[in-house]
């Protein structure tokens, strides 16, 4: 909980009271390998924040095919926000890529929270700008680069993903067939 405390913290001040009132609101939730936090179809019922693990983000194409569009890791926040936010069916499948632990509000508690405590709508939008900011930075690249580049620029940009994330999963992210991401990887070696 201290974990998710101080990254608040960071987009806003929170007293010892409101503290306390945001850690009641909320519970620990256990995610298996290959679980949905949330699923398409479905509307999405919580927010979450990773404290082990990683998820990623994914939907299938007019083909049937998996693509996996977001990695999400340790010390962030998780949430199909316009499906939360509108009530609306996902269009997407937020799924663990390994066992996952995080804390979670239902969006009952959520929106107890937002009421209860003044300036909350502030440090939620402030999350939101920097994760869509994160979100354009890692998803840019991958327009205008050949694979080798999308890959080498992902090694250096996340080495702390590169070997904790599936390769099938890192090759649908890349845009690129698993035996191709396979060839690359040897290529560098």
């Amino acid at each position: 909980m201290e974990t998710l405390i101080n990254y608040l913290l960071q987009f806003g001040n929170l007293n010892k009271q409101q503290i306390d009132f945001v850690t009641s609101m909320s519970t620990e939730l256990i995610l298996r390998k290959e679980d949905y936090f949330s699923e398409a179809g479905k509307i999405a019922k919580q927010v979450g924040f990773v404290l082990e693990g990683i998820l990623r983000v994914c939907y299938y194409n007019n083909n049937g095919e998996e693509i996996t569009t977001y990695f999400i890791d340790e010390n962030n926040f998780v949430v199909d926000l316009d499906s939360f936010d509108n009530q609306i069916p996902s269009s997407g499948y937020v799924q663990a890529i390994m066992d996952c632990k995080l804390i979670v509000f239902s969006k009952q508690n959520w929106e107890e929270i937002a009421n209860t405590i003044v300036g909350w709508e502030s440090i939620v939008n402030k999350i939101v700008k920097k994760s869509l900011i994160q979100k354009i930075e890692r998803r840019s690249p991958l327009v205008s680069e050949d694979a080798t580049t999308r890959y080498l620029a992902f090694m250096e940009k996340y080495p702390q993903l590169v070997n904790r994330i599936p390769l099938f999963y890192l090759a649908s992210y890349l845009g690129v067939t698993q035996s191709s991401l396979s060839r690359i990887r040897k290529n560098i070696r």
